[in-house]
């Protein structure tokens, strides 16, 4: 399983259940990895999206402890097991973790790459993503050039687990 993510200098990932900044460049690296695949998330970053609307062209899995919960076009799962079960169905390669905080400490050890876009600057926030720098059992792999959008400076980073 694959996870995708962006976040600040400190890690931080969204305030009031929306994403720190909206960078284009970013937005399109997410369709690329995505479109066509699974992306698996909790039900607070469905809901996040324009109208609750699932993402187009992927399979949606959305993980939540509310058995009442069935919104249209998602493959809803309860725990943990339900949805390692469900992802089986599909090559690991195009499974994406894509949020929110809780979903991605919850995936992070089923997980064997991470494409994080790392932002430079420091938003406020109140959700955050495991530092990955300091976690021995995950390397960098991979760097893109230093981008800019407007005044934020980004790159594009691939970790593997060791």
């Amino acid at each position: 399983m694959n996870l995708i993510v962006a976040a600040d200098k400190n890690w931080a990932i969204g305030k009031d259940n929306k994403l720190l900044v909206s960078i284009p460049a970013d937005m399109k690296f997410f369709r690329t990895k995505t479109v066509n695949k699974v992306v698996v998330m909790g039900r607070k970053t469905l809901e996040s999206f324009p109208n609750g609307q699932p993402l187009k062209n992927r399979i949606n899995i959305v993980l939540t402890r509310n058995k009442d919960y069935r919104p249209k076009g998602v493959v809803v799962v309860h725990d943990l097991g339900e949805l390692l079960d469900e992802v089986k169905k599909y090559p690991a390669d195009d499974v994406y973790c894509i949020g929110g905080d809780s979903v991605y400490k919850l995936l992070l050890p089923y997980c064997d790459t991470a494409y994080v876009t790392k932002i430079d600057f420091a938003y406020e926030a109140d959700s955050f993503f495991p530092n990955l720098d300091q976690m021995p059992d995950w390397i960098r792999t991979d760097q893109s050039e230093e981008q800019t959008y407007f005044d934020l400076e980004y790159v594009f980073t691939t970790y593997k687990k060791n």
